[in-house]
């Protein structure tokens, strides 16, 4: 049977692999050869998973949400990836990450960062492991997501706004290798989401792994069975449900369901939806699907969610929709502030926007359903972060 999982070269099928100048050519391969031999070995796991315990505060809950199941008419758990200290499932990747850098002798840690929330997991690791921490961020997404900002700052990190470009993800990652170009000896760069050269992709599903390894003990503790019908979760570059869906990829009882971000509608050219109206190219040094012109040029993406604006999505996924084992439906910027409001009255809980893209995919599947189908959904952030922009669309709720 065909594994979906990452081959020796660094492919997803064919998407993935290292496509880096050669200045990058050492640090690059010195993270390949390093990664598996620290991550698998007995000390790193045992750090890792205490602080993932104690100071994360895993594992987060499994909630079966009771009047989104009467509503959807199936069985909703929901993956409470917002409960974990910073707000996110982003945390995961940054303290492994820095644990990793550390034991590869670097002192300097640079990362890129959209919603922000990357960058506050990253320079919370770096206070707690008193690593000198750089963020940069696209000067659109510092105006939008101010607080975070001044959070990192806060926690002691330098955050650099970015003016090229469309100011937001993809040129803040541009500036973030720039900067690597030049200290690739003492720095190392923690890439927040599956995507960029090999080894990152597979190195940060296996980092976010946690949350489908916790679902399949939560469900078997909660249903008898260690699998559920359905996984959903929002995908931008990839990193929250590659870890919602990691120990569930090569399992054919369970359908997978992802939410890009649509902008204001896939056939406006204001959208994000890379997987449904990208093309094969490189982008920060891997081959994935983009949105680019018919000459390589890349088309600046639009979503109302900043973590979920970038040209291109990881090569997990790019191949797994090819393959036709996930499905990927978009999710428009309205759909997702209806969606938002309709989690926060049922049941309670203010998701973040990005996580908003996939709960607004529960009317689109509905009908694939049944009442005893068990549906899992990661709530990959929580929404503290974007009440301004739900306050501030509030009429998307009347269209």
């Amino acid at each position: 049977m065909e594994s979906y999982q990452v081959n020796e070269k660094g492919f997803y099928g064919e998407y993935g692999g290292a496509y880096i100048p050669e200045i990058l050519y050492k640090a690059v391969e010195d993270l390949k050869k390093a990664y598996l031999p620290i991550i698998e070995s007995d000390e790193f796991k045992k750090e890792f998973h205490s602080l993932l315990k104690d100071y994360v505060g895993r594992p987060s809950p499994l909630y079966y949400a009771k009047r989104m199941s009467e509503k959807y008419g199936c069985q909703l758990y929901l993956k409470r990836e917002d409960l974990n200290h910073t707000g996110a499932h982003k945390i995961n990747n940054a303290i492994g990450q820095i644990l990793l850098a550390k034991q590869m002798g670097k002192t300097r840690i640079i990362a890129e960062t959209g919603a922000g929330q990357h960058g506050v997991a990253t320079a919370t690791a770096c206070a707690l492991m008193n690593m000198p921490c750089t963020v940069y961020q696209g000067a659109l997404d510092v105006e939008r997501q101010h607080v975070n900002v001044e959070r990192m700052k806060m926690l002691g990190a330098t955050v650099v706004p970015v003016n090229s470009g469309n100011k937001t993800l993809k040129d803040a990652t541009n500036e973030a290798i720039r900067d690597w170009c030049c200290h690739p000896s003492d720095t190392y760069y923690v890439i927040g989401s599956t995507v960029g050269p090999h080894p990152y992709p597979d190195l940060v599903a296996r980092m976010q792994s946690v949350i489908s390894e916790e679902i399949k003990w939560q469900l078997q503790e909660k249903i008898g069975r260690d699998y559920p019908d359905f996984l959903m979760a929002c995908v931008g570059g990839g990193s929250n449900a590659a870890g919602t869906i990691y120990h569930y990829l090569d399992n054919p009882n369970v359908q997978l369901i992802l939410g890009e971000a649509g902008g204001l509608g896939i056939e406006t050219g204001q959208t994000a939806a890379s997987m449904q109206v990208g093309t094969v190219g490189i982008l920060h040094g891997s081959k994935i699907k983009l949105i680019q012109t018919e000459d390589g040029q890349i088309v600046e993406p639009y979503s109302i969610s900043a973590g979920l604006d970038y040209p291109g999505t990881g090569p997990i996924h790019c191949n797994l929709y090819d393959k036709g084992r996930a499905t990927v439906i978009a999710a428009n910027d309205d759909e997702a502030v209806r969606a938002a409001y309709e989690l926060t009255r049922l049941e309670g809980i203010i998701p973040a926007l990005e996580s908003a893209h996939a709960l607004a995919l529960l009317p689109k599947v509905k009908h694939l359903f049944k009442k005893d189908s068990i549906v899992v959904l990661t709530v990959s952030g929580r929404g503290d972060k974007d009440i301004n922009t739900y306050l501030s669309h509030q009429e998307m709720l009347n269209d």
